[in-house]
């Protein structure tokens, strides 16, 4: 449903955005360093953007949390392997 809906996809980039800009000030207040808190956030946010999708299209029923590990795996996978 929010992916027909343009002010539905709106609202949720927004809203991943400040989510995203929340994760990188944590980081920063415990000490990581700006560059590293704006990659590990954006990062997280981009898998998380992936694992949902893959979440909403699933045929079968899928666990979000699951997918989101199977995503962070993949990414791990592939920063290895290059």
């Amino acid at each position: 449903m929010i992916m027909a809906n343009a002010d539905l996809r709106e609202r949720e980039l927004i809203k991943l955005e400040r989510m995203t800009a929340a994760v990188t000030d944590e980081l920063r207040r415990r000490g990581i360093g700006d560059a590293a808190a704006s990659l590990a956030a954006k990062t997280g946010s981009a898998v998380y953007r992936v694992a949902f999708q893959r979440w909403v299209n699933a045929a079968d029923d899928l666990d979000l949390r699951d997918t989101i590990s199977q995503s962070f795996a993949m990414l791990r996978a592939l920063i290895a392997a290059h």
